[in-house]
């Protein structure tokens, strides 16, 4: 790869990591259902469509974890049609865990499933650079994302769990949700699909790639250690 001088590389990538320590600790300790939202579900009964797609649209969009590790799946390939097919693996993943979890009240403590999603992001932006392979760690990528995406959606069903929300029209509600989810989750991957391919077009695309992966893994590594903090100090 035709890398950028090491200084071109380490400067942004500085800059960005000071931003992240300065805004993940606020965000990892209270990535969950705004407190205005919750109020408003738990005032209302039976099944209400347009409130719960909005609360999984908006929770996918703003969903830095979520959006980290789909911005490694984008970077990991290098035809749409493969997006496509990953991102779908991963939307049935997170279907499956956040309908049921919420539906069936699987507990799962929240601090503990958002740091294993930052180890899922940690994971990816390793894949990505080979870092895996290096240590004869070789893992189905399909399967992975799939497996990750089952995680992706307990921690959403936890975001919920904590609402008592009414179990009338329940089902309904979990599904408006999920779709809102959907959409969200297109509407964010869109951008970085758009951002990413086109650096894939830059001839200097590969110092790209090293600097946002790395830079992945340390928001990865942010994430996870918040979490096990708020674990170990709120649990």
């Amino acid at each position: 790869m035709d890398f950028l001088p090491r200084k071109e590389i380490l400067l942004p990538a500085r800059f960005l990591l000071a931003i992240s320590f300065l805004v993940l600790p606020g965000l990892a300790l209270g990535h969950g259902v705004a407190e205005g939202d919750a109020n408003f579900l738990q005032q209302r009964e039976g099944f209400h469509f347009w409130p719960y797609f909005y609360l999984g649209a908006k929770h996918m969009v703003t969903g830095y974890d979520h959006l980290l590790f789909l911005a490694g799946v984008v970077f990991f390939v290098n035809r749409l049609s493969d997006v496509v097919i990953y991102v779908s693996l991963f939307a049935l993943g997170h279907t499956l865990t956040l309908i049921s979890g919420v539906f069936f009240d699987v507990p799962a403590n929240v601090y503990l499933v958002d740091a294993i999603i930052g180890i899922s992001v940690i994971y990816k932006a390793a894949e990505n650079l080979g870092g895996l392979e290096s240590i004869g760690v070789k893992v189905n990528p399909k399967a992975a994302v799939f497996g990750f995406g089952l995680i992706h959606g307990l921690g959403l069903a936890t975001k919920l769990q904590e609402i008592s929300i009414s179990e009338d029209g329940l089902l309904g509600n979990l599904i408006a949700f999920n779709i809102g989810v959907e959409m969200g989750q297109i509407l964010g991957l869109s951008f970085l699909v758009i951002i990413i391919f086109a650096l894939k077009t830059i001839p200097r695309y590969g110092s790209y790639y090293l600097a946002s992966n790395v830079l992945i893994m340390i928001g990865g590594i942010i994430l996870t250690v918040y979490q096990l903090t708020a674990y170990a100090l709120l649990s």
